[in-house]
């Protein structure tokens, strides 16, 4: 099946500052593809250049089927957009929101309120229908604004670090219908700077200082770390950390409560054996081989060491 997002290049400089450099991207149709990284790194500027809100230095993009910056306008019609900050009215009611934004893609007033009476109920938001959106919890306002990008029924949606500002039975739920979405069909193009929500993706790339470190399954990351997972235990955590940070084999040393998470790269063949023979004050007391985590990836992508 054909691409709904293939960009090829894609590069966007503001003055001096390059935010997005020769970006290659392929997302394939009813799937979740992640952006993970920090503040910064490219998320915001490349989705708002695939979203046709923003023209590109440099390369090119085909957005479901629409060759951008070309058909921008033709392609805000087809797809959902939401925006990392509440973009909704706050004066407005729930429903008047949603009411507002069916007018704006042409739906027509038959099918919005069909769609408004069904989103009601998808997004648990029918208790709340006559609520001003100023007046809303963080978790009701994201679905509010999950409601307000499906209304149309897009194909794509672009969602820009959507779950920021809410806790965490909030993030669970929203990627609950995250799912059901990708489910029905809808393909979902996602930013995030949370490790467990980019697991959750089917696919994902790494993004640091605009350029894509990585790219593919979590699983299949995190498989060729091409480091070894080492958890350490014992006393003075972070005196040890400093030692070992020093040694040219380990990539990373994070503290996790109670112990340290180690990053050994592959060439030593056995980490274990390796790390009882440094010469470390105070040894450790405790090794064990652990399973790596997308954290792990991120940190032997970017470099990006944890405290």
């Amino acid at each position: 099946m054909e691409p709904v997002i293939e960009a090829r290049g894609l590069t966007r400089r503001f003055g001096d500052l390059t935010a997005v450099a020769d970006l290659d991207l392929s997302v394939a149709p009813k799937t979740i593809y992640g952006f993970l990284g920090p503040n910064g790194c490219g998320k915001t500027t490349t989705v708002r250049m695939l979203t046709g809100l923003l023209t590109p230095s440099a390369g090119e993009a085909r957005v479901l089927g629409h060759q951008l910056p070309r058909d921008a306008e033709r392609l805000k019609q087809s797809i959902g957009y939401m925006t990392q900050r509440f973009s909704l009215y706050e004066d407005l009611s729930v429903v008047e929101n949603l009411r507002f934004v069916g007018e704006i893609y042409g739906l027509g007033w038959r099918a919005t309120r069909r769609r408004i009476d069904s989103l009601l109920s998808t997004y648990r938001l029918e208790p709340l229908r006559d609520r001003r959106a100023g007046r809303m919890s963080g978790g009701q306002r994201q679905r509010l604004a999950l409601a307000a990008a499906t209304i149309h029924e897009p194909p794509l949606l672009f969602l820009d670090e959507p779950t920021s500002a809410v806790d965490p039975e909030n993030r669970r739920d929203f990627w609950e219908h995250l799912f059901d979405l990708a489910e029905a069909g809808t393909s979902i193009l996602v930013s995030t700077h949370y490790m467990d929500e980019a697991e959750r993706c089917h696919r994902i790339a790494i993004l640091e200082s605009g350029h894509k470190r990585a790219d593919g399954a979590p699983s299949t990351l995190m498989a060729a770390l091409g480091a070894r997972v080492i958890e350490a235990e014992g006393p003075d955590l972070r005196a040890l950390k400093q030692q070992l940070i020093q040694l040219p084999a380990v990539v990373s040393a994070a503290q996790l409560g109670n112990r340290l998470r180690v990053l050994v790269r592959e060439s030593i063949t056995d980490p274990l054996a390796w790390l009882r023979a440094q010469p470390l004050h105070p040894a450790p007391t405790r090794l064990v081989a652990a399973r790596p985590s997308l954290e792990d990836v991120f940190v032997t992508c970017t470099g990006r060491v944890s405290a």
